[in-house]
C-alpha cells in the first residue's frame, strides 16, 4: 500500500518514517496540512517539536508494532 494511503489509519499513533535522503525519524503522526506531514517528535527531558515533513522527502511510513511482552518486567 503506497504510504499516502496509510496515513488516514496512523493519525495519533506512534510511526517511523524513512526519508528519501538514507535518513529515518519517528514520533507521533499528527495529520497532514497542505503536502507536509506532521510529526511530534521527542527533543530532550520534557520537551517536543512538531515538525513537518514535504511529502516529497518520504519514502516510507510504517505503524510500530505493538509489545509482544505484556507482562510487567521486574
Amino acid at each position: 500500500m503506497p504510504w499516502q494511503q496509510k496515513i488516514r489509519y496512523l493519525i495519533g499513533k506512534p510511526v517511523g518514517i524513512s526519508l528519501t535522503n538514507g535518513q529515518g525519524t519517528a514520533g507521533i503522526l499528527c495529520g497532514t496540512s497542505g503536502s507536509k506531514l506532521l510529526v511530534i517528535e521527542y527533543l530532550y527531558q520534557a520537551q517536543f517539536t512538531l515538525k513537518q515533513y514535504d511529502f516529497y522527502m518520504i519514502q516510507d511510513i510504517n505503524g510500530f508494532p505493538p509489545c509482544q511482552n505484556q507482562q510487567p518486567l521486574y
